[in-house]
């Protein structure tokens, strides 16, 4: 037998044990399996085997729940002074420690892109939300390679990672079956994700992805459907069962809820328990969670209680239906925060049953921004028609209260309610310059590594520094290259020494900007610029130049109660320019201030599709396409052609469908009548023939006309429907929607996810054959 084989092996002994030496080498993800340290003989016989392992986390590692709830004040949970009873958040508290001077960007995506990154959101693209999207590189929403994620680093080191909730950071053309899938959950380090992609979801009817798998509830909300139930038993399930099967092997868990944010969907069981519970009207709420504040020491000594605004009405100025109104849409909110309390609770409780409960690390941020303000002056049951820039009208909402928290609201509260919401502060989300957009409680508990503390940790901190710190607490460093890609440094700071010293300062410096609203801290000091009000999505200011500048010494002033700016001009001056140079830094330019303008620019095209297409065609079941990588069917005018076999009055169901509840467009025999129904945020033109289609082949025909003039957006239409060439029915629209239908999407054969019409319980699929259907636009 030739000896070769066995020389050649035998040359590489060596690298082997060079390799051995080194082993793991944590800088470059991916790690390589462990060297080989046996012997390889010529036969089995004379060879020693050893398994090469993969790479485990370090000894001591531990597990890590992220929870981060969505649009909170800092002045709405009991843990913090709030009138909203969260008796789990509470429990949490007493066990670990809170953070009372913790930061976001003041809106969802960009918040998320800075926790999962340990990076400004600017630095990874999501300046705003994908769903304004722009062709600049901050703006884009697409998460660029250099920037893993904290999950990323973590399953490269041996962790199971797993999202359960809201994911706002995969841009919505590429949430197509298509892809690509670097962007979904699983692309960005999870094994596994269950969640919706977008802002908000209906918790009733949720947009469900399993992975990158679109998914339906096993049950409907008549039967006790709701999302932040579904989301909770799952990630109490895959948590137990992960630790039956490798009990030493750490999880990484982020648990992010659609709740707080619109829509508010609760029963009338929890909603009912605040029935008069906010009677005194928002000045008097604040003052009574004021108080409680000061008692508890969640906001120092010397603290002020900041003016009402002018954009809030006194309470005392209401009539009787604006109170009434008012009442019923924040007691829903209050409903629907306790419900989601209850639910966090029972994860809670489920990490205290685990093998190595002790070694959990929970960090618990009370939301991605402040209390949201996108109800608008008079609040919504149509939140996503105020974000097309048009107002609720009082009349209204009062008329359709009946069907408040329910499948076919949509609500949210109103604008004084934010402001109360958000005690002691300033402003409201999405107002990036003060803290009533940018401070959110944070509770965080590690029985092995925390002792509870009643006071309260005071450190500087902001969402990048989640990150470093959970890889400070798990022993591993920050890759220098992750998956063959140079990896941009970590913007944030570890605050792991604050869990041990109540004195830890935490940051020195930090940027703010969102929609133009911008802010610079600096030892102590901030500068801030208003500029946009969240609940105009039709105004663009314009004119940076003019806003005015505001100075705080929030060393001396933790509300920013007393503007300094003309006090201490020369602070103000040093600071503007410290924020030009981290607008340079981090790539924030340029400033954009456009809202329901900005929302209806169209998006790229699916990647992979035709680029400028005028064309769509789709087949039977073509589902779940986002708003944006679906035909664009909005301030245009278009044909729609679908290519069907019938039994005629035997068939039924949906032909297409696009949108959901709050807005949108269907197409679907009804007993085999052929039925177009244009949902204009609840207000329904309904085109309808008279006579069934003939069984067999046939061809229904959707003319849409826009009236509009090139450039204006939501003018009326002109609606024919034909079938077989022959026009059946016709009607015409005075408006219709120039931004977005919502959060549901576009899909054939079935209307999936919420309905577009009550005429029909969903999905409520075609019980024909379709051939195609096929969309031209102009």
């Amino acid at each position: 037998m030739s000896r070769l084989p066995v020389l050649i092996i035998s040359a590489f002994v060596f690298p082997f044990s060079s390799m051995a030496q080194t082993w793991p080498d944590r800088s470059t993800l991916p790690v390589p399996l462990a060297p080989f340290e046996g012997t390889i003989g010529e036969t089995y016989q004379d060879s020693d085997p050893d398994w090469q392992e993969p790479i485990t986390a370090p000894d001591g590692a531990p597990n890590v729940i992220v929870i981060l709830l969505d649009d909170v004040g800092f002045g709405q949970t009991s843990t913090f002074g709030g009138l909203i009873p969260t008796p789990a958040l509470d429990q949490l508290a007493s066990e670990g420690l809170r953070y009372t001077r913790f930061h976001t960007t003041a809106i969802c995506g960009p918040s998320r892109a800075a926790l999962l990154t340990g990076r400004n959101h600017h630095s990874t693209g999501n300046g705003f939300l994908m769903e304004w999207a722009t062709g600049f590189p901050s703006y884009s929403t697409m998460l660029p390679r250099e920037t893993a994620t904290i999950a990323e680093i973590l399953k490269g080191n041996g962790y199971a990672t797993w999202w359960f909730g809201k994911n706002h950071n995969t841009p919505d053309w590429e949430q197509t079956l298509t892809g690509p899938f670097d962007r979904w959950p699983t692309g960005m380090g999870f094994d596994y994700f269950y969640g919706f992609n977008s802002g908000e979801t209906h918790q009733y009817y949720p947009v469900l992805f399993e992975n990158t798998v679109p998914v339906e509830p096993d049950k409907t909300p008549e039967e006790g459907y709701h999302f932040m139930t579904d989301m909770t038993d799952r990630a109490i399930a895959r948590m137990k069962f992960a630790k039956s099967v490798a009990p030493n092997k750490p999880f990484f868990m982020y648990f992010a809820p659609g709740a707080m944010h619109a829509p508010h969907h609760v029963t009338a069981e929890w909603r009912d328990q605040f029935d008069g519970a906010f009677d005194m009207g928002w000045e008097e709420y604040r003052e009574q969670v004021f108080a409680r504040q000061q008692e508890m020491g969640v906001v120092p000594a010397g603290t002020e209680l900041t003016a009402r605004p002018d954009w809030v009405p006194a309470w005392d100025s209401l009539n009787d239906d604006q109170k009434e109104v008012y009442n019923a849409l924040f007691e829903n909110f209050a409903g629907y925060f306790a419900f989601t309390d209850h639910e966090v609770g029972r994860l809670l409780d489920a990490v205290k049953a685990l093998p190595d409960a002790e070694n959990t690390m929970v960090i618990y941020i009370v939301g991605d921004n402040g209390a949201s303000s996108e109800g608008g002056p008079d609040g919504t049951l149509n939140e996503i028609m105020n974000l097309n820039g048009i107002p609720s009208d009082i009349e209204d909402i009062m008329a359709n209260l009946d069907k408040l928290g329910g499948p076919e609201s949509e609500p949210h509260y109103p604008v004084g309610w934010a402001w109360a919401g958000n005690t002691p502060f300033q402003w409201v989300k999405q107002v990036a310059s003060h803290l009533g957009g940018t401070r959110n409680p944070m509770v965080i508990s590690w029985p092995a590594r925390i002792q509870h503390d009643d006071e309260p940790r005071t450190a500087f901190l902001h969402l990048v520094d989640v990150a470093p710190t959970i890889l400070e607490a798990a022993g591993i460093p920050m890759p220098d290259s992750v998956n063959g890609v140079a990896q941009k440094p970590l913007e944030g700071e570890s605050f792991l020494s604050s869990f041990n010293d109540s004195r830890f300062k935490g940051r020195t410096q930090q940027y703010f900007e969102v929609f133009s609203n911008r802010s610079m801290y600096a030892d102590g000091w901030k500068a801030n610029a208003q500029h946009t009000f969240p609940w105009r999505q039709d105004f663009a200011p314009g004119n940076w130049g003019d806003d005015r500048w505001e100075l705080y010494n929030l060393d001396d002033d933790f509300s920013e109660a007393n503007d300094l700016a003309d006090e201490n001009p020369e602070k103000l001056g040093e600071l503007k320019a410290m924020l030009d140079e981290a607008f340079e830094k981090y790539g924030v330019l340029p400033l954009d201030d456009r809202g329901s303008a900005r929302l209806a620019i169209e998006k790229p095209p699916v990647p992979g599709a035709e680029e400028d297409a005028t064309t769509y065609t789709y087949y039977s079941g073509a589902i779940r396409i986002a708003e944006a990588a679906a035909p664009p069917m909005k301030n245009r005018t278009w044909n729609l052609t679908a290519k069907v076999e019938t039994e005629g009055a035997d068939t039924e169901g949906v032909i297409m469908a696009f949108g959901g509840v709050a807005a949108g467009l269907v197409l679907y025999l009804d007993s085999g009548v052929p039925v177009f129904d244009y949902n204009l945020f609840e207000k329904h033109t309904v085109v309808k023939g008279t006579e069934t289609v003939s069984a067999g082949e046939a061809e229904i025909t959707v003319d849409f006309v826009y009236l509009g003039a090139d450039g204006e957006a939501g003018q009326g239409a002109e609606i024919a429907l034909s079938v077989d060439g022959t026009e059946v029915a016709r009607s015409t629209m005075e408006a219709t929607v120039a931004g977005r239908f919502g959060i549901d999407t576009f899909g054939i054969g079935e209307d999936s996810g919420q309905p577009v019409s009550t005429a029909y319980e969903p999905p409520f699929a075609f019980t024909g054959e379709i051939d195609s259907v096929v969309v031209v636009v102009d």
